[in-house]
């Protein structure tokens, strides 16, 4: 239950997962990016007016320079605290980088892409990038095996 109360943690908060695996440095420089990137980004604002339906308000509040940083900030700490201190499959990191690259890209076309003739935004068309970066990623680790970090090193000495 451990590693599902760290992951959960950090989808709140970046950062807090980190706090409960006593890594508090690394827990303060994520809270403070994510403080910095979203007050910079005005991420909250977007979340609201999305919220209330007002896309294109969202995509003008945005500051999608500051903004483009939040993906990889974000999916960083949430597979940092899943991870813990645990010697796991070798491939644990890549549907946490493939979800946040989606996501990236997902926040870049946010403005202008419109999926059923919906204009989602850069709060919601993120949010569905990310989830689909997590499918693709899970399945690319699947493909590429689950061999621990572990029998990876034993293997190298052989």
């Amino acid at each position: 239950m451990e590693r599902i109360e760290r992951l959960l943690w950090s989808i709140a908060l970046p950062g807090f997962g980190q706090f409960l695996n006593g890594h508090y440095l690394k827990g303060i420089i994520l809270l403070l990016l994510e403080f910095i990137i979203n007050v910079r980004s005005n991420l909250n604002e977007a979340i609201i007016l999305s919220f209330h339906g007002k896309i294109q308000l969202a995509i003008d509040q945005t500051d999608y320079q500051w903004l483009m940083f939040y993906p990889c900030v974000y999916m960083f700490g949430i597979w940092d605290a899943y991870k813990g201190d645990t010697l796991e499959s070798q491939f644990t990191f890549i549907p946490f980088v493939i979800s946040a690259f989606f996501a990236t890209v997902g926040l870049i076309f946010s403005p202008t892409l419109q999926m059923f003739g919906v204009l989602f935004g850069p709060v919601w068309l993120t949010m569905i990038f990310c989830f689909i970066g997590l499918g693709v990623g899970w399945i690319i680790k699947k493909v590429l095996g689950t061999r621990t970090v572990k029998e990876v090193e034993t293997s190298r000495e052989d």
